[in-house]
């Protein structure tokens, strides 16, 4: 079978309004003075993920449901500057968006609108099926939708990854991507245990490989087996915003994994490109290419 693109992504698509803060939590106030700005971008974990698989040099195709809207048109845009594939499924609804608020250290508060989605919104299995026969492999979103879409890709036979993102490790609306995936990632942040929680999806699913993302502190890599911590990579330049280090880490691990490294160098390779993300403001979007990636790694 020909399988023209390397990763299709599924889901993730929209809109974020970005706004940096004073600090966080932000105190309560009549009102505050924004004086470095507020920007509304296109770009959630699906829109990151593929842009950072792109700018690899992975043959990437994104698939969600968009708005008629502006913020549609800012989602379209991006993917058109990119050189990144899109079908777009019509969402009534409008484009996801959600606001972000930054602080001083980079860490950020999301606040997303659900009311751009609904429980019985669907991406069309003909649809999903046609793109991962053509796909290596498959990344999911954690969106409603791409939850109906897991058993056709099962089907296909390509494989599959997802980001879990902050699962407590017990929220059930988390388990059918936990258990259907080859691959997992997901933050530490509200695990109380990330080790017993790695173990537990091995344990009920699929994956043989789990991510955990520890931020400054690097990540957890659950492979063969053997829990083994990566240790963390030094950002290049001060950092300023943690959004879409994850979505980084995820691109750059499944770079690695599509071009025949192994799980540690995968890992490796997440760490130095979530660390380049949180040195790039949210407003812009500059994923880190091969090149540099390579570089970094060859550097003592």
């Amino acid at each position: 079978m020909n399988r023209d693109i390397d990763v299709l992504v599924l889901g993730g698509a929209g809109v974020d309004t970005i706004v940096y803060v004073p600090e966080l939590p932000l105190p309560y106030a009549d009102s505050y003075m924004i004086d470095s700005g507020i920007r509304t971008r296109a770009g959630q974990t699906g829109d990151f993920v593929a842009v950072g698989l792109s700018a690899l040099g992975l043959r990437t195709h994104h698939l969600d449901l968009i708005g008629d809207d502006p913020e549609g048109d800012l989602v379209r845009a991006l993917h058109r500057d990119h050189g990144i594939g899109l079908t777009e499924i019509s969402q009534p609804a409008g484009t996801k968006r959600a606001v972000n608020l930054v602080g001083p250290d980079g860490r950020r508060l999301s606040l997303y609108d659900t009311s751009r989605s609904h429980p019985d919104d669907r991406l069309p299995e003909a649809t999903v099926r046609a793109l991962a026969s053509a796909g290596r492999h498959a990344h999911v979103s954690i969106t409603q939708p791409c939850a109906h879409a897991l058993p056709v890709l099962r089907e296909t036979g390509v494989t599959i990854s997802t980001d879990l993102h902050d699962w407590d490790g017990e929220n059930d609306y988390h388990e059918p991507f936990a258990h259907t995936a080859d691959l997992v990632f997901l933050s530490a942040a509200a695990l109380p245990d990330p080790e017993r929680t790695m173990r537990r999806i091995v344990e009920r699913g699929r994956a043989r490989t789990v991510v955990a993302t520890a931020g400054a502190e690097g990540a957890y890599l659950l492979t063969d087996d053997t829990l083994t911590h990566i240790p963390p990579a030094t950002p290049p330049s001060p950092v300023i915003d943690t959004n879409g280090a994850g979505d980084a880490f995820a691109a750059a691990y499944l770079y690695g994994m599509l071009t025949g490294q192994p799980p540690h160098q995968c890992a490796r390779y997440g760490t130095l490109a979530g660390a380049h993300a949180c040195t790039i403001p949210s407003t812009e979007t500059n994923a880190i290419n091969s090149t540099e990636l390579l570089r970094l790694t060859a550097t003592p």
